[in-house]
């Protein structure tokens, strides 16, 4: 982050590490997916109390780089930019713990067919906010690589549309109650909007990078 923060160390490293919360966060979300279906309760509840710890953490850093921010009147040109892309991003790994949590909550009975194609659903979008944090690395390292990361959220983006899309066709073709149906779509729905909201992230981020060349 050299080339935004060249004096401002402290925030540089509050930044890395808040970035890194989300990443962390989106692997324990891969992975509570994962062991929630393959029915492995203790180590799911495990990440979801893992990431449910991480997203106060991100709280707590956001807070903290939000405050050195304007306290200390660092970078007035890009502030409104930079608390802009924090706050949404927050928002993205609020999603991945509150649904989660939802998964521990209302415990969705999916059946065993479409397993794997949550799990592969849960992968893409994670896929998403992994290449939205690298995305984000990019603005404050190295502006010309920003757009590749964009175009690999948009891609990820994309592909869970598909897959959720999939989902949800073939759930409602099933000789099912309508409220299992429902339920099944329900957890594929907040799933995909991971990647929905990864999107939105990058949409910012597109803004405020041509807002840098300019």
């Amino acid at each position: 982050m050299a080339i935004l923060f060249k004096k401002t160390k402290l925030l540089e490293g509050q930044i890395e590490e808040y970035l890194d919360c989300v990443i962390q966060g989106a692997l324990l979300f891969r992975q509570g997916v994962k062991y929630y279906l393959q029915n492995r309760m203790d180590d799911f509840e495990a990440r979801l109390e893992d990431l449910d710890k991480l997203e106060s953490r991100g709280d707590q850093l956001r807070r903290q780089i939000e405050t050195s921010l304007y306290e200390h009147t660092l970078i007035p040109e890009s502030r409104g930019d930079v608390l802009g892309l924090l706050e949404s991003t927050d928002a993205v790994l609020n999603t991945m713990n509150e649904t989660l949590m939802q998964f521990s909550v209302e415990i969705p009975e999916i059946i065993p067919e479409l397993h794997q194609m949550y799990i592969e659903l849960a992968e893409i979008a994670t896929a998403a906010v992994e290449a939205m944090v690298l995305a984000i690395r990019s603005y404050f390292r190295d502006l010309t690589a920003v757009r590749d990361h964009i175009n690999k959220v948009q891609f990820y983006e994309n592909e869970s549309d598909k897959i959720a899309r999939k989902i949800k066709r073939i759930v409602f073709r099933k000789d099912l109650r309508l409220s299992h149906k429902i339920h099944m779509r329900y957890f594929a729905y907040h799933i995909e909007n991971i990647a929905d909201e990864a999107e939105d992230v990058t949409d910012r981020l597109a803004i405020a990078t041509i807002k840098r060349y300019l």
